[in-house]
């Protein structure tokens, strides 16, 4: 059963980080994915929009996938996923192959056996769990 890190590794993680992906940014004002990179924004972070659609959002070039964001934006800390629950494993997959450093799943962002898998390759993963709120409690 995959069971978070403790709140302290979490913490130090946002800390640490500086880069994030958000997978599965909308450009739509009223989504989830963006309210939450717009105040991880705010908290300083450079946000790599991936969304295959989008030209730009939030003021920052989107890319149209993990691997094309990390080739043209540089190191990634952390892959934010705003994804469901189905496209998980595949991404997964993909974060395994270009060896990112950590893994988000959002709150309602649940796979259990692809968390395991991201885990025991040595990927940082935190599933079902908002990082903005974690953010905003550091402050």
């Amino acid at each position: 059963m995959f069971q978070n890190p403790v709140r302290s590794e979490i913490d130090a993680l946002l800390k640490r980080a500086r880069t994030i992906a958000v997978l599965g940014l909308s450009e739509d004002p009223s989504r989830p994915s963006y309210h939450v990179a717009e105040e991880l924004q705010k908290f300083g972070y450079r946000i790599v929009p991936v969304n295959p659609v989008a030209k730009e959002i939030l003021g920052e070039k989107s890319w149209p996938s993990l691997d094309a964001a990390i080739r043209g934006a540089g190191p990634i800390d952390v892959v934010d996923v705003f994804r469901r629950p189905e496209h998980v494993s595949a991404i997964v997959d993909e974060a395994i192959r270009l060896e990112v450093p950590a893994l988000w799943l959002q709150d309602g962002v649940i796979d259990e056996a692809a968390a395991l898998r991201a885990r025991d390759a040595g990927i940082f993963t935190v599933m079902n769990r908002c990082m903005f709120r974690d953010r905003s409690a550091l402050a």
